[in-house]
């Protein structure tokens, strides 16, 4: 989005530094890459919403399916699948590049390109054409785009419950939640990648990542933002993408009365986010009030961050009765723990009961959410979870601002850490590096043995 071109430009610059060079100049062909990641992904489609949406992911996404447009290193939209595009008044048509292939060998058209869309936005109007596809809706131009960038919009082929993308890659073995192999796509509109293949284990803790680099097992892996400064110290190749995650507590519903929503000010104002980023996270991130990064809303500094026990103390005594409520976590992950801990402490410093739990369906949780690269699109879609109205997607900074505060004021969602995702490789992958928007980029990258 033009708004924050100098954000974006300014974020490009400290990615160029994460990427991870070598003396060697002349890169190639062949080889597996071996990656290990979180995520247990129960479905390769894009746009199935029973998948929580993660780094791990949109990594795999982009790996097999391309989307009509991405944005390029200055937050400008660039052609992807879709060559060019018109806007008039509130429909926008793409015309869509020729001589494209699904990896199935049948031919990229305009209505297969229509019907990965409507699966994805089904309240979208999207008509096909010979060559193009027009989009109708209330939207702007800038807010369309913006959003046919988002890995849940990738163009897809469907056919009897299998996926076909146009990627770099296609899928030679899938094992639902375990494990994923990939081989080179030889006839990519975008060129053959250096990589002959890539074998994706997943479901793996940060943990268990790390072992297996530890033990040449792997050559990609991902690592918990604790473990940065250590293994940045220990001269890792390790690099980082911009403040990317957020960090919050979500509760189940709205507040329902003032007080309630006192309450949740009172706890929103007693955990003490700056020393859980020192102690428990080793100085990786920051401390958050807002929803969006300062790099993407360049206001975040408006929202406080600090805590104040007078205050909250002062919250909770204007309380009639005091809830007790109940925090969930992810209980395979021991930071999780350890972060539920101590929020629930901070919590009874400030008069308030708050007590840890497995329970599957808590008052309140501790959620990891990856924002899109988009500040507009990050907002939207976390009112979407939390079913807040918004009555502008797209618009000004101010308007910007306003949509973050309605969504603040609903006291469904507390913010408290901006993480950026961290990745370590083996010494033997050279080229690869992470975007600004958490993802890792593998177009260029290759391996300097070529192991089959």
């Amino acid at each position: 989005m033009k708004l924050f071109a100098w954000q974006w430009l300014a974020a490009s610059s400290l990615l160029l530094a994460a990427v991870v060079a070598s003396g060697e100049t002349r890169p190639r062909y062949g080889g597996t890459l071996r990656i290990e990641m979180r995520a247990a992904l129960s479905s390769l489609d894009p746009a199935d919403r029973n998948v929580p949406d993660s780094f791990g992911r949109r990594n795999v996404t982009a790996l097999i399916f391309d989307t009509l447009v991405t944005f390029d290193d200055t937050a400008h939209i660039k052609p992807a699948l879709a060559e060019s595009w018109q806007a008039a008044g509130q429909e926008l048509r793409l015309h869509i590049r020729h001589d494209v292939k699904f990896h199935d060998g049948t031919s990229l058209t305009a209505e297969t390109v229509a019907a990965s869309l409507r699966f994805a936005n089904p309240s979208w109007k999207v008509m096909a054409e010979p060559d193009s596809v027009t989009i109708q809706g209330d939207f702007s131009e800038e807010e369309l785009l913006a959003q046919l960038t988002l890995s849940r919009n990738a163009i897809v082929k469907r056919d009897a419950g299998k996926v076909s993308g146009t990627g770099p890659f296609h899928i030679v073995d899938w094992q639902s939640g375990s494990r994923l192999t990939l081989a080179a796509e030889d006839n990519c509109w975008r060129g053959r990648p250096f990589l002959d293949s890539i074998a994706v284990e997943m479901g793996k803790s940060y943990h268990d990542q790390m072992t297996s680099l530890q033990l040449g097992r792997v050559d990609l892996i991902e690592v918990s933002p604790e473990q940065v400064r250590r293994i940045s110290q220990e001269g890792r190749g390790i690099a980082s993408s911009m403040p990317i995650e957020l960090v919050a507590l979500v509760f189940a519903r709205e507040a329902l009365s003032p007080e309630e929503q006192a309450l949740r000010s009172a706890l929103a104002l007693s955990v003490d986010r700056t020393a859980i980023r020192d102690v428990l996270l080793q100085g990786a991130g920051e401390a958050a009030g807002s929803i969006l990064p300062i790099w993407m809303s360049g206001y975040g500094f408006v929202f406080s961050s600090g805590v104040d026990l007078s205050k909250a103390r002062q919250l909770r005594g204007q309380a009639a009765t005091i809830p007790n409520w109940r925090l969930g976590y992810d209980t395979g992950d021991p930071l999780d723990r350890l972060l539920a801990e101590r929020i629930a402490l901070n919590a009874h410093d400030a008069g308030l009961a708050l007590q840890t739990t497995s329970s599957p369906s808590p008052d309140l949780w501790i959620a990891h959410l990856p924002l899109e690269g988009d500040a507009w699109n990050s907002l939207g879609k976390l009112a979407d979870q939390m079913g807040v109205p918004l009555t502008k997607r797209h618009g000004s900074l101010e308007e910007l601002y306003a949509a973050e505060q309605a969504i603040l004021k609903s006291g469904r969602i507390i913010p408290l850490l901006h993480l950026p995702a961290s990745y370590v490789a083996s010494p033997g992958l050279r080229n690869w590096r992470v975007r600004s928007e958490g993802t890792v980029s593998l177009d260029d990258a290759w391996l300097e043995s070529a192991r089959q």
